[in-house]
Formats: structure tokens, sequence, C-alpha cells
């Protein structure tokens, strides 16, 4: 598997993206994941992230995509954030990428007031659209994760059984380790995703809320997981995700030690780097 990073790290220290891409591949990563709106960047960012990655040599895995109004329960949002995602699997085919991380909603008002069976439906219902439209470019969509209490995907099992009623071969999971660790998840439930999985995220946390750590700043016991995930097969990236640094201005140093960490932690648990 490749190590990448997602290029959050360094947006949200206020580096720009060359400069981010650059030290991406100066700091020994394999890879790179993109957390950009195509919505919300012109020609001249496109192009930028394209050359500048053809430059340093890194491949585009993932592009990342919040897409919390798929489950809106007004139509017209719900159109909306289709587009916005065809969008970003467009924006995914451009850059050459391999798959479209994709973040799901939440059930609101707390489950109450619209049935959570409905807003269930509407997400299956739309991760197929999606799946076809994935496939007919050659690519996959990533769902997440989350470990939030009211996310629908918010455990193995649930993940499981939306993959299954989805039941599209573009639409997969993605593995991320810190939200296992919050959702109380064993390393072993992993298991029921062979076949499923096709990308992780890496990061640590403090054992009570989302945090995106470098590995070895909280308390995540990630070997089990990274057996588990080993044991899997995939054929993908393991892509490190760090949010906000405390001190921005020492960013370079901070995403450097996550990624010594974690090439340690792939190099105890034997997963072979591409």
């Amino acid at each position: 598997m490749k190590l990448g990073l997602i290029n959050s790290a360094w947006v949200q220290a206020g580096r720009g993206t060359a400069f981010g891409i650059q030290q991406t591949r100066a700091i020994g990563f394999d890879s790179i994941d993109i957390f950009a709106d195509p919505l919300d960047i012109d020609a001249k960012e496109r192009r930028l992230i394209r050359t500048e990655c053809t430059k340093a040599g890194l491949p585009i895995i993932s592009v990342a995509c919040v897409a919390v109004g798929l489950i809106d329960f007004n139509p017209s949002v719900q159109r909306f954030h289709l587009q916005r995602c065809k969008a970003y699997l467009d924006f995914c085919y451009e850059l050459e990428a391999k798959n479209l991380l994709v973040v799901l909603g939440e059930y609101i008002w707390e489950k109450q007031v619209i049935r959570p069976q409905e807003q269930w439906q509407t997400a299956v219902q739309h991760l197929r659209s999606l799946g076809d439209y994935a496939a007919d470019l050659g690519l996959q969509i990533a769902l997440e994760l989350e470990p939030f209490k009211l996310s629908l995907l918010n455990s193995v099992p649930n993940m499981v059984r939306f993959l299954d009623e989805v039941n599209h071969p573009a639409v997969r999971a993605n593995i991320d380790i810190s939200h296992l660790h919050l959702a109380g998840t064993r390393p072993e439930e992993l298991q029921a995703l062979r076949g499923k999985a096709i990308h992780v995220h890496i990061s640590d946390c403090d054992g009570q809320v989302h945090g995106d750590l470098p590995p070895g700043r909280g308390v995540v016991q990630f070997e089990p997981y990274l057996q588990e995930i080993a044991a899997l097969g995939i054929d993908g990236a393991i892509s490190v995700e760090l949010e906000y640094s405390p001190e921005p201005e020492k960013i370079v140093e901070w995403v450097t030690e996550a990624y010594q960490t974690t090439a340690e932690l792939l190099r105890r648990t034997g997963i072979q780097r591409e």
C-alpha cells in the first residue's frame, strides 16, 4: 500500500497548494489525497493541483467530499448535492484519482419527525446513482465511517449493511482508524469489510473526541488495526489525516512527525509500501 497525506493539513495551516504538494513529496509520502471543492476553486487552481502533483511524482489517490446534504429532507437540497457529488467525480476523473471519499450525513432531529429508515433509503438510492456515474468514469466511491452517534455509517455492521443494500461494485468503504477507536470498534470486526474496503485513513485521538493527531500523540493502539487491515489485502493507500495544528507555523514539523511515526507503524506491522 502507498503511504499518503490528505493535503488539508497544509490548507488549514494557511500554506499554499504548491507548497503543500512539494513538502508532501519532500517529507517522503508516496501519494496524496486532495481536499478541495470543485465548486469553490477556479481553473487555475485545478491546473495547479494537477501540474504540481505530476511534477512531484505524487499520484492522487482520493478526493474528499463532505456530502451531508445528500440525505437532507428537502428534495431540492438532495438534487443539488447529487449534482455536486457528480462534479466531484468529474474532478476526480480530471485529476486521475482513484476514488471519491464521501462523508454522509447524520439523522436529523434525533431520529424524530422523519423516520430514520427514510433517510437511510434516501442515502442508498443516491449512492446507487452515484455508483453508476463513478463506474462510467472508471472510478470508485469510498464511504467514510464516522464515529458520531447519529451518523448513518457509525459502525462496521452499519457500513456492511449499507454497502450490501446499495449493492454496487463502485461503492466501497473507507477505514478510518481513529474513528474506529472512538466508535468502540474491535480490530477483528474489520474482517467483515473484506472485499468491501478500498482506502484507509490514519490519525490519533485522545479517546474521547475527534482529533486527527499525528499517530503517537493520542491513545489509539494502531498495531491490531493495521494487522487486520493488512489481512484485508487492500490495493490502495493509507493516508494520514491531520486536523488543525496547534502551532501552524510549525506545520512542516507536525506533518513530518506524522509521516515518521506512521511509516514506523507500517514497518512494524509488515505492511509493504509500494
